[in-house]
């Protein structure tokens, strides 16, 4: 089990080491993960687990004394991957002998994405156990007896063990809220759909073990999934006797209870809640809203927006919210998703502010032309910039075009925003973005925005292939940036209003509002970066779509509250609210961390949900994987991730300042010794880990459409990152990286490359101004790998030396975590005692 995130994230202290540099080729090798040390045994041993599974699933079956008519009597069996080896999922199943994985129980848990323990729960019938015998056998033989007879290697080297599934083996939904052995909850069961009598199977199950299942269903073409109240030690017996259930979650709550509300009740909901509330301090960083306005008045708002920070555009727009949008993102800036707050009873200590600019004219005033969008955000920047300038924020903008025309390619709105986040500042007098003070190393800006919606309108019962083409909207594909989508959870209904009406999305797949970057050109950036919930919508028979459904949607504040307190919430703006406020809480908790370390962490503690994975490992190789990362961005953020290391879980940040460039070439590469658990990593030997590097930098813009090549390049520079191979010394390192660290007619070193090693690899993850990817490898080799070099890649800074900024250098953030799946060690306290951190468990 994963140690707790309780330890900080330990800033890595002093400059890297400097040199001159000049580039030159890198190899690339191919390598496969090694097998077990002795098939033979391997073999032995998963035949002698099975057999005991056998064993043991007959005697729970014999103590649960239950008897479910029509039942298929068989086990369930967990197979377990070697730490950082995804299972060959489909290899362990056989729908001719009725074998099925039913559940893989990975992309929840506490390890990281594609290196972690994958665990897969598969269902046996009764005397189709031999399937797997037979196949043990022939793996665990030195030398088949037939030149063709298959040994079954890529199935089962990457097992690790296998053992009889319990309840908590079907459990797909966060680790953390598995309840305890004798609390009752409300769960989403899903069936597996075989032969249409499994909801009566279950029925007469529950009525044997005094369970409540809830009326309503939700069918998929392969699954039902229904609501049962029961504590796990009712439920338990259900995989044993009952044998249809293929996995379980925790039922969520949903916002209807609260929007179907009256104004009077809705209000001493939101006092409740209020009464509950520890407003932020003075100098607590904020979310900047750009938007609407926002009712300050709000109760729930009150506390966290002062009067001095409401601005506006133009005066004569007034501060207040005139539609109702400002607000709905401000409440879900501030709590988040308000339903699970609501129904709560824990005391909320918010430690982030509101500020709220409005950029939208009311109605009777002139719309702001769509080429000025750009002027009109750097307007706003400098409205809250100019009333609190020492205050740390995050700007919030959940408004986008409408037209989808510029795929990717930069426009004056999203080169403004760069331009913006890079440091530049609107100067009314020229109503330029321009640098003030060309003497200053001029403040950064993190922007959060929205993917952008597919049309209501055209809403689909397709929706995957749907977002797929419908790319995500100007300005979300600004490279500097953090562009956030929308995954959705919610999938099941209970308001009898939507009795006959079903969810669009799977349970963690792509929300049917986002939009998406698999059109772009890979010449553009990974959009979007990250993805949040954004709701569902519904179909029904005749394949119709409809919304909102309040089941569906997440709950936020609604900008009269003498009318009401609440209002539904959906698509990608509510996912950059929350985005946004997962930002607040970064920089709330590491107050000296940048604008573009905050992007790199909120990126870096993303994971793909196991819907997505289902996609991503049937990717047929990782061009085709990369293309699901511009559906999905890097995942779904962690605010557990972002905000804290464990001792088993190190995130080491570092942050600086390089100069990629000196009339007209490259000029500079930077090399990190970082302090490193090679002691503790040594000792584990050949124990698979995993490491993940994301490097974040706020490029300049040049976003003039002409053709971007040599000097009319969009970026002004690119950086890129490397490790040194575990065989490899640093002095090879450096000359593999660098020529000019050759010798007179010395030849580049041919060691230390593994790109393929690499998750995502250099070709997919090389876009845009931000790089994150995961490696896998064994202990021993990890701890040979401290060192990593940051080098500069051509730009247009390069390319044309009277604009080179290179001399003020480019600020870049590196953020580097080493995780330990399934081990108990400590990485953690080594490398704090190396740099001298207090060692305390935080809370």
């Amino acid at each position: 089990m994963s140690a707790p995130r309780n330890r900080k994230h330990i800033l890595v202290p002093g400059p890297p080491t400097a040199e001159e540099y000049k580039p030159h080729g890198r190899k690339i090798d191919v390598t496969k993960p090694a097998p077990p040390t002795s098939r033979a045994k391997h073999g032995k041993a998963l035949e002698r687990a099975l057999k005991v599974a056998v064993v043991e699933a007959d005697k729970r079956r014999d103590v649960a004394g239950i008897e479910v008519h029509g039942a298929v009597p068989g086990l369930y069996v967990q197979f377990e991957s070697q730490p950082g080896v995804p299972l060959q999922v489909t290899s362990l199943e056989d729908s001719r002998q009725g074998i099925e994985v039913v559940a893989v129980n990975h992309a929840k848990t506490d390890e990281p994405e594609s290196r972690r323990i994958e665990r897969a729960t598969v269902f046996v019938p009764d005397g189709k156990v031999k399937h797997f015998l037979k196949r043990f056998e022939s793996y665990a033989k030195t030398t088949p007896k037939k030149e063709r007879e298959r040994r079954y290697e890529d199935m089962l080297d990457p097992v690790a063990t296998l053992r009889l599934a319990t309840l908590r083996s079907l459990w797909t939904d966060a680790t953390e809220a598995y309840p305890d052995e004798n609390q009752t909850i409300w769960w989403e069961v899903w069936l597996r759909r075989q032969d249409g009598n499994e909801l009566e199977r279950l029925m007469e199950f529950a009525a044997a073990q005094e369970i409540d299942v809830a009326p309503r269903r939700l069918m998929f073409d392969d699954r039902i999934v229904t609501l049962a109240r029961a504590t796990p030690e009712q439920l338990a017996a259900s995989i044993d006797v009952l044998n249809d259930v293929a996995e379980v979650r925790k039922a969520k709550e949903a916002a209807t209870v609260f929007v179907n509300m009256g104004p009077e009740d809705q209000g001493e909901w939101a006092k409740e809640l209020s009464d509950r509330v520890t407003p932020p301090s003075a100098d607590a960083p904020a979310v900047c809203v750009l938007d609407t306005g926002v009712t300050r008045a709000h109760p729930l708002l009150d506390g966290s927006l002062d009067v001095d920070d409401c601005h506006t555009c133009e005066p004569a727009w007034g501060t207040h919210d005139h539609l109702g949008h400002g607000t709905e993102m401000a409440g879900l800036a501030l709590y988040g998703d308000l339903t699970p707050v609501l129904a709560g009873t824990q005391n909320v200590v918010l430690r982030h502010r509101l500020e709220s600019v409005k950029i939208l004219p009311p109605n009777g005033h002139p719309a702001n032309p769509p080429d000025l969008y750009g002027a009109v955000t750097a307007v706003a920047a400098s409205r809250a910039e100019i009333q609190s300038p020492e205050r740390r924020r995050t700007f919030s903008m959940s408004i986008a075009a409408t037209d989808e025309r510029d795929r990717g390619q930069p426009t004056s709105w999203s080169a403004a925003v760069d331009a913006l986040a890079a440091g530049r500042t609107f100067d009314p007098s020229t109503h330029g973005l321009d640098y003030l003070d060309e003497g200053e190393d001029s403040a950064r800006r993190l922007f959060v925005l929205c993917a952008g919606n597919v049309d209501e309108t055209a809403l689909s019962v397709d929706h995957l292939e749907r977002s797929d083409t419908d790319p995500i909207h100007d300005p979300g594909q600004a490279w500097n940036a953090l562009t956030v989508g929308a995954l959705t959870e919610k999938a099941v209904i209970n308001d009898p209003k939507w009795a006959s009406w079903h969810p669009v999305a799977r349970p963690g797949e792509l929300s049917p509002w986002s939009t998406t970057g698999v059109t772009f050109a890979d010449a553009w950036p990974i959009k979007p970066d990250v993805v949040f919930e954004g709701g569902n919508v519904v179909k029904n028979a005749k394949g119709e779509v409809d919304f909102p459904c309040p089941d569906l949607s997440l709950l936020s504040t609604y900008f009269k509250p003498a009318d009401k307190s609440f209002v539904l919430s959906w698509a990608t703006s509510a996912a950059t609210a929350q985005a946004a406020r997962l930002a607040a809480l970064i920089s709330a908790e590491y107050q000296t961390y940048w604008p573009e370390t905050l992007r790199a962490l909120l990126v870096h503690s993303a994971e793909w949900s196991a819907q997505m994975q289902t996609h991503l490992r049937g990717a047929s190789g990782k061009r085709a994987r990369a293309k699901l990362v511009q559906r999905y961005g890097f995942g779904v953020p962690s605010a557990e991730r972002a905000l804290r290391s464990a001792n088993d879980a190190l995130t080491l940040v570092a942050q600086s300042s390089i100069r990629p460039f000196t009339e007209g070439k490259m000029r500079e590469l930077h090399f990190f010794d970082l302090p490193w658990p090679r002691g503790v990593l040594a000792e584990l030997g050949a124990t698979p880990v995993s490491l993940r590097i994301t490097l974040s930098y706020f490029i300049e813009p040049n976003p003039g459409r002409r053709g971007w090549k040599k000097r009319h390049r969009y970026a002004s520079h690119g950086l890129r990152f490397d490790v040194k191979g575990p065989t490899e010394s640093i002095e090879e390192f450096r000359k593999r990286l660098n020529k000019k660290a050759l010798e007179e007619d010395e030849a580049k070193p041919s060691t230390g490359g593994d790109s393929s090693e690499w998750y995502l690899g250099e070709q997919a993850r090389n876009r845009g101004s931000l790089h994150s990817d995961i490696l896998s490898c064994n202990a021993a080799d990890l701890a040979e790998r401290g060192a990593i070099a940051v080098y500069p890649v051509s730009g247009w800074w390069k390319d044309q030396p009277k604009r080179d900024r290179s001399e003020l250098g480019a600020r870049y953030a590196l953020v580097v975590s080493i995780e330990t799946p399934g081990v108990e060690t400590d990485i953690w306290t080594p490398v704090a005692q190396q740099v001298g951190v207090l060692i305390a468990i935080e809370p």
